[in-house]
């Protein structure tokens, strides 16, 4: 494959993914096994299509697989969802295990000024133009958790460039 197809999986799928998965969680409280199976997928992809050697590909599975158990380990306490601790390894095989850790202290910011905006928000009553959309009260119930999704979306979108070298994509 080209640097071509390698620099759209990177400029066009992966953002777009994030994004969905971002929307979705903030819709839904939810992120679908597809999302991640398709982020998982792109980086097959990517890595077919960029010539990634296999020591690379290496390293690149080993923050998948140390970031899934770091999350599977906080979503068994109950302090993250399943969709967010996939979501993250799925992304994390993306970054590689340089930049593994910049992402989890991004996606770390991130999450918690999304947590104390949401907590912020809910300290009030909603207007009543919005008393009738149905994810907004939803997101507005105290009962209802936060939708990290978005903060680790953000943070993929934020490290990628530089985990990827993106400025040295030919096309660009």
């Amino acid at each position: 494959m080209s640097s071509v197809a390698a620099s759209f999986v990177l400029c066009v799928v992966f953002p777009f993914l994030m994004a969905y998965a971002a929307a979705s969680d903030l819709l839904t409280m939810r992120i679908s096994n597809r999302v991640t199976g398709l982020v998982v997928a792109g980086f097959a992809i990517h890595v077919v299509a960029s010539g990634m050697t296999l020591g690379d590909v290496l390293t690149h599975l080993v923050a998948g697989a140390l970031t899934l158990a770091a999350t599977f380990a906080m979503f068994a306490r109950g302090w993250m969802g399943g969709g967010d601790a996939k979501l993250a390894a799925g992304t994390a095989l993306w970054l590689g295990i340089e930049h593994v850790i910049e992402y989890a202290v991004v996606a770390s910011l991130l999450g918690g000024v999304l947590t104390l905006a949401i907590l912020y928000a809910r300290s009030y009553p909603l207007p009543k133009p919005v008393l009738r959309v149905p994810f907004v009260m939803h997101l507005h119930d105290v009962n209802t958790g936060i939708p990290y999704g978005i903060a680790l979306a953000s943070a993929a979108l934020i490290v990628l460039p530089e985990a990827v070298g993106l400025e040295r994509l030919a096309f660009l």
